[in-house]
């Protein structure tokens, strides 16, 4: 098997066992929350239901990203210890964390030239980077290089499509991501956007769909457009989701309905903390592999 590791961040929104199943060293974020500050360490420090009722009781999260010294400690052990590094990192259209891996690895690269350390710009969130790390992790486990690794992922990477929907814009309305006025408009006519992450790695509104089962089949048929082969597609697709399992499993059933090849089925992850305090509660993601994706 290769001999480097694949690290990555916590906001890849999988779950603590698929981490260490597969050997996946993690950087934890941070949230303050009521003044208190936590790990994002995959719901240990504060349990899932405890954040999401926090919020729906008017808490406003913030988050923090790692810093230089954070990432050289992530990456320096194994550098040190004759192992090469491959990390991925949240995407630099949300997050500065990108550039700070990357001052980390120049610095660690002149400590350690005679070893390998690449920093990846995902350019993807929640579960769709988690998807982009297990693919990174099947190349590895199937005997790829570091090399070849890194390059099919810089390639490929912009054919992981996002596509989010929301069915509450309360906590929207309070981190002043939507208007007050549009908050209760939308509220009183039961009008959920639809979003998706593009080339830039941000997330950028597209439409909108009026009731949960009408986004939920306009999100299955923005998959059917999307998804390499059509209703054919034979990848894999995961779902995240915040404290609303229910529009998720619903969302999913469809999917698993239209789309018979699926490598797996559906996986259905909870959204972390991290994204969690920026999406708040109600809000559905679905990932999956297909054509390149546009600003």
């Amino acid at each position: 098997m290769p001999d480097y590791v694949i690290t990555c961040c916590s906001t890849a929104d999988l779950t603590r066992e698929y981490f260490t199943e597969r050997r996946v060293p993690l950087g934890y974020f941070k949230f303050t929350m009521n003044g208190k500050t936590y790990v994002d360490d995959l719901w240990e420090s504060l349990p899932l239901k405890e954040f999401y009722a926090e919020i729906a009781a008017g808490a406003m999260p913030v988050t923090s990203q790692l810093n230089v010294t954070e990432y050289i400690a992530l990456f320096e052990p194994f550098l040190k210890a004759g192992t090469d590094v491959l990390h991925l990192a949240l995407s630099s259209g949300i997050s500065g964390s990108y550039s700070s891996a990357r001052i980390a690895e120049d610095d660690l690269r002149a400590k350690y030239p005679e070893r390998k350390l690449y920093v990846i710009d995902s350019l993807a969130a929640s579960s769709g980077f988690g998807l982009l790390v297990d693919a990174a992790l099947d190349m590895r486990d199937a005997g790829k290089t570091i090399d070849q690794t890194m390059s099919w992922v810089e390639a490929n990477k912009l054919r992981l499509h996002h596509w989010f929907f929301t069915s509450d814009l309360t906590h929207f309305k309070r981190g002043g991501r939507v208007s007050a006025a549009s908050a209760v408009l939308g509220t009183f006519l039961n009008i959920c956007p639809i979003m998706n992450v593009n080339s830039a790695g941000r997330l950028i509104p597209r439409s909108k769909a009026r009731g949960k089962k009408n986004v939920i089949a306009a999100t299955a048929a923005l998959m059917k457009k999307h998804a390499s082969g059509g209703a054919d597609y034979s990848g894999k697709c995961y779902i995240s989701q915040s404290a609303c399992y229910d529009d998720a499993r619903a969302l999913a059933d469809l999917v698993e309905k239209e789309f018979p090849r699926l490598d797996g089925g559906v996986k259905i992850y909870d959204i972390g903390a991290v994204i969690g305090s920026h999406t708040g509660p109600g809000t559905v993601a679905l990932f999956f592999w297909g054509d390149a994706r546009g600003e």
